[in-house]
């Protein structure tokens, strides 16, 4: 993949998730550790930035009137209920080992699942000729899977990096690594995905 259509997308590495003390941080806690996903993530993004791709962030923000007006149920009205990433709060925020970096993208409004609902991310990737997406973040199976499936719908060659993603049981986690590869039709590890990014060079004289 040319590192110039190439664009990696961090989803949701807010303190709720990740951090002690974050609302759903128990219930990942375990995850993270055995999956080593903040590490493989941190590795992620470095190699992006090395190989000078497209980085844009990509934090939930819960809208409450959004999920109000919608009558949402399941996962977003248990966001609603338990006043989970609530808008200028310490676990809406990214964590520190994750936080953008100057002219990398800070995606706005995500409170659905999929990053494409709500938000410029269409417009992002066309004005920059995007033609790759790699993914990673949290839930592997909710908002990472509904991610890929909507980027893939739209004609991207799309990626997961599942080793720089969580789910809540070891379960869910090794079924998404066994059946996404393939509905995707490429690698899925930090590794793999970083070797198959062609950096592009100006040789244009000076």
């Amino acid at each position: 993949m040319n590192a110039r259509e190439t664009a990696f997308i961090f989803i949701e590495f807010q303190n709720d998730f990740c951090s002690a003390g974050g609302k759903l941080h128990s219930s990942l806690m375990n995850e993270l550790q055995r999956n080593h996903t903040l590490q493989n993530a941190r590795r992620l993004l470095e190699g992006a930035r090395k190989k000078d791709c497209l980085v844009i962030h990509c934090p939930f923000i819960l809208d409450k009137e959004w999920v109000t007006q919608n009558e949402c149920t399941g996962i977003l009205s248990g966001i609603l209920e338990n006043q989970i990433f609530v808008p200028d709060t310490w676990g809406q925020a990214i964590i520190d080992s994750m936080k953008p970096e100057d002219g990398e993208v800070l995606l706005e409004h995500k409170h659905a699942l999929s990053a494409f609902t709500n938000t410029n991310l269409d417009e992002i990737l066309s004005l920059a000729g995007i033609q790759n997406l790699i993914i990673c973040g949290f839930l592997t199976n909710i908002c990472v899977q509904a991610t890929a499936f909507s980027a893939y719908d739209r004609g991207l060659k799309t990626r997961i990096a599942l080793d720089a993603c969580g789910a809540a049981t070891k379960e869910i986690q090794n079924f998404m690594e066994e059946n996404l590869p393939s509905l995707l039709g490429g690698k899925s590890t930090v590794d793999e995905i970083l070797s198959g990014i062609q950096e592009v060079y100006d040789s244009s004289p000076a």
